[in-house]
């Protein structure tokens, strides 16, 4: 009797992921085939699913009006360069929070998360103001400080949550053999939270690669990132769905097959340090 209850509950569970998997993917999966339908089709009514004039028409015209390498170049160096200081400057922050408290630490993890909590429109101005008057207007330089500066409360977060589960012991142990702080930072502490590390590069990635805000108000031709190349679809005239889902399947493109290839490190290192 248990066994049969334990199997039923097995069975709903994965009925249910599947069925909350697929309603996740289903909008990405609806984009990618408007991408190949003409405009026309994009607008019928009932929605044509399979069953259309496939295009590739939708593709050629966005390679022609814009620059997608470009676009795509942009993204690629902003994201990483906002995650990799971001890194640099969150692992020793993680590191003096989880292993060399203060009576203001947590005080000060909560302050940092609260920064998020603010809306992005708020500063708008100020920050656009401080921007073109540095000359950091539509440059790559000036979105990856903001972006980095923006996701830096989230990576301490992780960090300090990873780097709580590494053993003190281990670091006093190698302390007692002479390591030096930096020793103990790259040869030590990093080597053991590598799955930490790396979901939490990972995720900083993400998060910076889909940033539309800052990049939409702070740049415009040059540092345009995809973000700004999905949103030039987006005319006085109307939406052009077919060239939108075009566009937009070639700016998650890369950030999907990523996603994917990544996955398990990522689970993984969501998961660290959840179970002793």
């Amino acid at each position: 009797m248990a066994r049969a209850t334990s199997r039923t509950r097995i069975a709903v569970s994965t009925a249910a992921a599947w069925i909350v998997g697929l309603a996740i993917f289903f909008p990405i999966l609806w984009m990618v085939l408007a991408s190949f339908k003409t405009e026309l089709d994009a607008f019928a009514i009932p929605p044509k699913f399979l069953f259309f004039d496939w295009t590739l028409e939708n593709y050629g015209v966005v390679q022609k009006r814009s620059d997608y390498v470009l676009h795509a170049y942009n993204s690629i160096v902003i994201a990483g360069g906002a995650t990799l200081i971001a890194l640099l400057i969150a692992i020793p922050a993680a590191w003096a929070m989880a292993f060399a408290p203060t009576k203001r630490t947590r005080g000060t993890l909560l302050w940092m998360l609260s920064t998020k909590m603010m809306p992005p429109v708020g500063v708008l101005v100020p920050m656009y103001l401080f921007f073109r008057d540095v000359g950091l207007l539509d440059t790559r330089a000036g979105l990856i400080g903001v972006l980095c500066l923006g996701n830096l409360p989230i990576v301490i977060w992780m960090l300090f949550t990873y780097f709580k589960e590494v053993p003190k012991d281990i670091l006093e142990a190698a302390r007692m053999d002479g390591a030096t702080l930096a020793k103990e930072l790259i040869f030590v502490l990093a080597p053991m939270s590598v799955p930490g590390i790396a979901s939490t590069l990972l995720l900083n990635f993400i998060l910076a690669w889909n940033e539309a805000f800052w990049t939409l108000n702070l740049s415009s031709a040059d540092a345009a990132p995809l973000t700004v190349f999905i949103a030039s679809y987006s005319s006085p005239e109307g939406l052009f769905w077919a060239k939108l889902s075009a566009a937009s399947t070639l700016a998650i493109a890369p950030i999907l097959v990523l996603g994917w290839l990544s996955q398990r490190q990522l689970v993984r290192g969501l998961t660290f340090g959840a179970v002793k």
